[in-house]
């Protein structure tokens, strides 16, 4: 997010001396995106984030991705996977992906990490759907809770903290920045007016986290990057940093601060849009009003997705196009075949007033594959589901049926 922050200790100038109360210096380290025209963060550590003890062995961690599948849309039903694993990265399973991005689940049964991690070559956005906690990073505390997104740029070192209770997260992996959309920006940067959101919804780093345990010692940093998990052990905490400014740094953001954007007749799905990366988008359905012209149809045309993959994660309510969905389901429409609102949706939208539901949509283009562990999720029912008469199996979460 491209607005200017600063937390803890800075000097007045950049690249001056900043003495330490021993009389030594504070060490810079510059963070940020595209060489040195991009973003970036100026941070100062107490020891030199450099001081690496031991280099391990790479591990592999890259989903197996699916690319002889039929042609189908595809229903994925998560719901039931109550935990996928022990912490942040062990629970991870990838359900879709691309060269651009990814989207996995993620519902750790461990509340903390005991290393610290980063991702290389990849910005990540969690939509936290249940548990709260903190991120704890190089430049601070950033809190979450239930609907927020947390954007984790690149190389960022953090660690997440879950409070007690449920943790179910959406994980979208972007292998460019993340940004806000470049139409609600004017050339400063800024959001504008009519943007559905502004700088007042933006999160940044609120609490420095400086870890003074120890002087030295032992500390594992995984950094993932180019399939592999790569182990490195540091002389000192990355918990260092004194003080920074900039503009690159970790936020959040919630789903039910995003302001929807509504008309006489049915909206396209750009107005939906939250955040954009390179070939994909990420668009935010929020309870809203429906259409007001007196002959308007609420209910979705239908559409052939000829440039791009169309992927919705439903977070709650009830989607007024589908039948028989979750909560926490995937449904993946790929391009090469049109789709649109299951039989009996579109009659049944006309006259009503509202919509409550609540979900994340990625849109994709260039072609998404499902992958090795999606594979026990998918309704195999699912493609059919358009056919006059068709029964779907009801939906295992009450407040999604229609």
């Amino acid at each position: 997010m491209a607005f200017y922050h600063r937390l803890g200790q800075i000097p007045r100038k950049r690249h001056t001396q900043f003495r330490q109360p021993d009389g030594s210096l504070y060490l810079e380290q510059l963070v940020g995106t595209l060489g040195f025209h991009g973003v970036s963060s100026l941070l100062y550590h107490k020891h030199p984030p450099t001081e690496i003890r031991t280099v391990g062995q790479p591990e592999p961690f890259a989903p197996k991705l699916l690319k002889d599948r039929p042609l189908e849309p595809a229903h994925l039903r998560t719901l039931a996977q109550t935990t996928t694993g022990g912490d942040y990265l062990q629970a991870r399973q990838t359900m879709l992906g691309n060269a651009d991005v990814t989207l996995s689940i993620c519902n750790p049964t461990e509340r903390r990490m005991d290393y610290y991690y980063k991702n290389a070559l990849a910005d990540e956005v969690i939509f936290v759907h249940e548990g709260r906690g903190e991120l704890w990073s190089q430049l601070g505390k950033v809190q979450f809770e239930p609907g927020d997104y947390v954007i984790i740029p690149r190389t960022i070192i953090h660690q997440l903290h879950f409070e007690a209770g449920p943790v179910r997260l959406l994980i979208i992996e972007s292998f460019s920045p993340v940004e806000t959309c470049r139409r609600y920006r004017n050339h400063f940067g800024q959001l504008l007016e009519h943007s559905p959101y502004c700088e007042r919804d933006i999160r940044p780093p609120h609490e420095l986290v400086t870890d003074d345990e120890r002087e030295s010692g032992e500390y594992v940093v995984k950094i993932k990057k180019d399939g592999l998990l790569h182990t490195l052990t540091y002389g000192h905490s990355p918990f260092d940093v004194v003080g920074w400014d900039g503009y690159f740094y970790p936020y959040a953001t919630s789903i039910h601060d995003f302001e929807p954007i509504t008309g006489r007749l049915h909206q396209p799905p750009p107005v939906h849009q939250h955040f954009e990366g390179h070939n994909f988008v990420i668009c935010s359905f929020v309870p809203r009003l429906f259409d007001y012209h007196p002959l308007s149809v609420p209910a979705p045309y239908n559409h052939s997705n000829v440039d791009s993959d169309e992927v919705l994660y439903y977070v709650a309510g009830n989607f007024m196009s589908r039948k028989g969905v979750d909560l926490a389901s995937f449904t993946w429409h790929p391009s090469g075949i049109p789709h649109g609102p299951h039989p009996g949706t579109v009659e049944a939208s006309i006259g009503k007033k509202e919509t409550h539901e609540l979900a994340v949509m990625v849109d994709t283009f260039r072609p998404l594959y499902l992958t090795e562990a999606a594979l026990p999720y998918v309704d195999g029912r699912y493609p059919m589901s358009w056919q006059p008469g068709f029964v779907p199996d009801p939906p295992r979460s009450a407040d999604m049926m229609d």
